[in-house]
């Protein structure tokens, strides 16, 4: 099994980036990967490359079994069995090279959508949560991709909130079995999966989960659904009606339901991220091809300044997102190397380490998907007309990209998450988030020093710099925040999420430029573009925190109160802006000379 490299990785403390500075040496990032590791990822993009692209016609026309014949192919290369145990027929892999294969594979986003609820939401709950009986019953069949998983949580009146499920289970008078009366919504390949992973509440009230297999008395499979985006994938309502389950079919305890179904969402999260990162990867290529292509005025478009904005923003973003990525995954392999042998394959500590990422995790998926919408988007406007057209490509990246700012839990759930996981972190003593705000809150209330700040001679000071003010930032709106609401914050969702977009540009811009100083480091050649890309990262999360703390700001307070705290506001955003007319101008001519993403 790959392991990590022989650099010291840090199993840093979930959103301990806000009040720790990392060195690059503890940060994993893509150049830390292992020749193994580098082989596992030339796998999935040779498979996506030679079976899902010259099928993706196929696949959006729901040709019938083309994706279960594709999932079925990836199984017989172990790609669907990444996270499953070996002794079930699984690889059983570290957490980087899933990452790489979830990545690689993301370039067609109907195919990484059914892909993705396979190995992630739909075989996780039983990885982690299943009886050793349950195991050897159903995952082999999963590994290979034979059986194919659907996850089975939302509901028409229950998106958001998934605890308010009416599907009801309710045990029979011999104990042999629950009767599950309901209606799901919105499953991700349920036509064409043989196990679905069901939440109910026992009795009305116990929220739990079930192994529902598809010929079970009672359960069908509704009309597929007509949908803007990733219409190749399957997604249908489930119907319950009167449907027997064997009681050996609980998974987990009975009322612990809730437990399952957002730890997988955690790492199902984490994975959409990553799917989010591959299709950046793709769709970016995309653009630059046309860019260079397409003539106006006698020249290629590529040579346009403004359509080398278009093309360095969506690579500088991607650039943040893989950073965060591949990052995580390194934590998460660092945290689990550090179980006792006689705890190395518990499936629940396992999950326990992983869950200690959940804001990193949350992160992810609302920059990610974020970054992907805006690459689409652009890849959209850079073609004009023909961007718009079905008969090529842009128009079914930019509606394929909406539904990842929706999966796994909206992105606007997801902030209150960041910032509400926070928050009760420094409440429990978990983080000393609390005493970091209040050293920062005698800090701001001194009169400010008329020393500049000193040159430490490393490479990207400045942006080194606009890091510890963008933490400064969002620790000191936090801390008014805090102040101003007490325990009444997480009722105050415009504040929380602002909160959240100030955190996760703080763990954005810590990430790039940690790896681009290793770049630097190691003489890549690639560390000039990566240098550009995080001074124009350094810009735009100054410019993003800065505005969401004034919005923060004036929620909370009003007159020579609101007054002082923009000055002090103004104080932590002082920082020397970039030439980013010409740094755009670099990232651009990097991915132009390279012909795709230069990373």
């Amino acid at each position: 099994m790959p392991t990590l490299p022989s650099s010291p990785i840090l199993a840093a403390a979930g959103g301990s980036f806000l009040l720790e500075t990392r060195a690059p040496a503890e940060v994993f990032t893509p150049e830390d990967l292992t020749e193994e590791q580098h082989q596992i990822a030339a796998t999935a993009a040779q498979f996506a490359r030679e079976e899902v692209l010259p099928a993706a016609d196929d696949i959006e026309a729901k040709k019938p079994s083309v994706l279960s014949a594709l999932l079925r192919k990836a199984g017989e290369l172990g790609l669907t069995s990444l996270d499953i145990p070996e002794e079930y027929g699984g690889m059983g892999l570290d957490k980087v090279s899933s990452t790489l294969i979830t990545d690689h594979m993301s370039v067609l986003a109907s195919f990484s959508t059914a892909f993705g609820a396979h190995i992630g939401i739909a075989t996780l709950p039983l990885v982690w949560y299943g009886t050793p009986e349950q195991k050897q019953r159903y995952l082999p069949r999963l590994a290979t991709g034979e059986c194919i998983g659907a996850y089975g949580l939302s509901e028409a009146s229950s998106g958001s909130d998934a605890m308010n499920i009416r599907t009801r289970a309710t045990l029979s008078a011999d104990g042999a079995y629950y009767t599950l009366d309901g209606e799901k919504m919105w499953i991700t390949n349920c036509g064409i999966a043989g196990l679905y992973t069901v939440f109910a509440k026992i009795d009305g009230e116990k929220f739990s989960a079930f192994l529902v297999e598809r010929d079970t008395p009672g359960l069908t499979v509704g009309a597929e659904e007509h949908k803007l985006g990733i219409r190749g994938s399957s997604t249908c309502p489930l119907v319950l009606d009167g449907c027997k389950v064997p009681t050996a079919n609980l998974l987990g305890e009975p009322g612990k339901g809730h437990h399952i179904a957002f730890n997988v969402l955690n790492m199902g999260r984490f994975k959409l991220g990553v799917a989010c990162v591959g299709g950046a990867r793709h769709a970016l290529a995309e653009m630059i091809r046309y860019a260079k292509q397409r003539t106006a005025f006698g020249k290629p478009i590529a040579e346009f300044g403004l359509i080398q904005r278009k093309i360095s923003a969506g690579a500088t973003r991607l650039f943040a997102a893989e950073s965060m990525v591949y990052r995580t995954a390194g934590m998460m392999d660092a945290n689990l190397a550090q179980l006792l042998p006689e705890q190395a394959h518990d499936a629940r500590q396992m999950q326990r380490r992983i869950e200690e990422y959940a804001v990193e995790c949350s992160i992810l998926k609302v920059y990610g998907s974020e970054m992907l919408s805006l690459v689409a988007d652009e890849l959209v406007a850079t073609m004009g007309g023909y961007g718009y057209v079905e008969d090529y490509p842009a128009e079914r990246f930019y509606r394929d990209a909406r539904i990842n700012r929706i999966f796994e839990g909206t992105n606007e759930i997801n902030r209150l998450i960041i910032t509400g996981w926070l928050m009760k972190r420094a409440m429990s003593g978990e983080l000393p988030l609390l005493a970091k705000i209040k050293s920062l809150m005698d800090e701001v209330t001194q009169p400010p020093s008329l020393d500049s700040a000193a040159d430490t001679g490393e490479p990207l000071a400045r942006e080194a710099e606009t890091l510890a003010a963008t933490r400064k930032i969002a620790l000191f709106a936090a801390g008014v925040a805090s102040q101003r609401y007490m325990t009444a914050l997480q009722d105050q969702q415009e504040v929380m999420a602002d909160l959240a977009d100030m955190i996760s540009q703080a763990f954005a811009l810590e990430s790039a430029l940690v790896r681009a100083r290793k770049l630097a480091t190691l003489r890549k050649a690639s560390a000039e573009a990566a240098a550009a890309m995080t001074a124009l990262l350094a810009d735009e999360s100054m410019a993003q925190a800065e505005q969401a703390a004034r919005r923060v700001l004036a929620a909370c307070g009003a007159g020579d109160e609101l007054r002082t705290q923009l000055a002090i506001l103004r104080r932590l955003a002082r920082f020397t802006p970039a030439d980013t007319v010409a740094l755009s101008r670099a990232v651009a001519r990097h991915c132009i000379d390279a012909e795709r993403y230069p990373l």
